[in-house]
């Protein structure tokens, strides 16, 4: 675990982490959890980023910076011996809390931008029938958590005009640009991510398609501390191709049991069958025992 600050907050950070440390050390196969401990925010740099981007951060956030600027922590697990990283949290620091789709000095002036979307992504329904983030002026997005690339975490600002109210929702923005509902507050998206672990795509469990067949696998491993856990036990066929051998190899069976049934002839059927065998024989015309009833 690197210290940066000497230990000094060493006792918050557990607090903060609500002792999901312990609970990954324990758990068989993981190795190396990191925590980057990180200084807490400065206020004056928390009301320079507000009077920059014109909005104020809410309160549960600002004291989240004001604890620490951002959060950090990963983990791994051994295959074969090796570790491979696995799990990973974080919340970018108050400096990378940066606006998404904001136009950049070297874009080109004609240049798409997020906001020629508004037509495509207005056309999807939302299944929490709420209204969703929009990459123009009516919303103010900015990025919490890159996700491994796997989308994007953003704190949301939905009432822009005629000013930024402070009320704030976290979504998640998928690859394809979809937005999915997370939670009303920072507070309850930070239980979230905890209880998660930090395991890959933990994010998808929340849209309508679910993580994919990869994370299921790690998901079964490694349960995130949540109630949603029992919904993703009973979703598994969903997720993970069963296969069955009996139906599959079927048709292979049947050959087989066919070829047992044939010889596994009642008695007396085997004994008509021989008598019938043997009627035939001796009618046959060339027959040697008929030959010599003449001559006696």
């Amino acid at each position: 675990m690197e210290d940066k600050a000497g230990g000094s907050i060493a006792p918050q950070l557990d607090k903060l982490t609500l002792g999901v440390t312990r609970v990954l050390e324990t758990s068989p196969g993981v190795a190396e959890v990191t925590l980057v401990e990180k200084e807490p925010a400065e206020r004056h740099t928390i009301i320079s980023w507000e009077q920059k981007n014109s909005c104020v951060l809410p309160e549960d956030l600002k004291n989240f910076y004001l604890m620490t600027d951002g959060f950090h922590m990963t983990w791994s697990v051994k295959i074969d011996d090796t570790p491979m990283p696995l799990g990973s949290m974080m919340i970018n620091s108050i400096s990378r809390l940066s606006r998404l789709g904001s136009s950049s000095l070297y874009a080109l002036p004609n240049a798409p931008t997020l906001a020629d979307l508004e037509d495509d992504t207005d056309e999807e329904g939302n299944e929490d029938k709420l209204e969703k983030p929009h990459f123009d002026s009516r919303s103010l997005i900015f990025e919490l958590d890159p996700c491994n690339g796997n989308g994007k975490v953003c704190l949301v600002y939905k009432n822009t005009k005629p000013v930024v109210t402070p009320d704030t929702e976290i979504w998640f923005l998928d690859r394809a640009l979809y937005w999915h509902f997370l939670t009303k507050t920072f507070t309850a998206y930070y239980r979230l991510l905890i209880t998660h672990l930090g395991l890959p795509q933990w994010q998808y469990a929340f849209t309508s398609y679910g993580v994919s067949p990869q994370a299921k696998q790690w998901f079964n491993m490694y349960k995130p501390i949540t109630i949603n856990t029992a919904l993703l036990s009973e979703e598994a066929d969903a997720f993970v191709n069963k296969l069955d051998p009996n139906k599959v190899f079927k048709s292979k069976n049947k050959t087989p049991v066919l070829k047992k049934k044939l010889p596994s002839q009642p008695a007396g059927s085997q004994k008509s069958h021989t008598s019938t065998t043997s009627s035939k024989a001796s009618s046959v015309p060339g027959n040697s025992s008929r030959k010599r009833d003449p001559q006696m």
